[in-house]
């Protein structure tokens, strides 16, 4: 799997960060948590990191990705009840948009979920 151990290390920190906090705060909390618990780890991570939407060579759109590690993987937190389709097209959507070719949808609901996507680049 393409950057398992790096997933793995993420994943580890949000059970870590959701077991504290639990559910019901809004996202941009948990994203700040698990900053924090990213850099303990020594993971580079960006916040909020701009992804700009091309078509025909132009701009058309920029979203924020909430967080990219070690400039590999994508990380989309939501904290909602559940996990929608929409969800995974995001993230999805991100990736295409991106180099990137890992991506991490976590939500802080009252279950925690989380799911892997991979798109790989000559697909792109």
């Amino acid at each position: 799997m393409k950057h398992q151990a790096l997933t793995e290390e993420i994943i580890k920190i949000f059970y870590r960060v959701y077991n504290a906090l639990g559910y019901g705060f809004l996202e941009k909390v948990y994203e700040n948590a698990m900053m924090i618990e990213l850099k303990k780890e020594g993971l580079s991570t960006i916040q909020q990191s701009p992804i700009n939407v091309i078509y025909s060579d132009q701009i058309v759109g920029q979203y924020f990705a909430d967080m990219i590690v070690d400039e590999k993987v994508i990380v989309e937190i939501k904290a909602k009840k559940y996990l929608m389709p929409e969800d995974e097209a995001q993230l999805l959507n991100y990736l295409k948009a991106t180099d990137k070719e890992v991506g991490l949808l976590i939500n802080f609901g009252p279950k925690p979920e989380l799911t892997r996507k991979v798109f790989d680049n000559s697909k792109k």
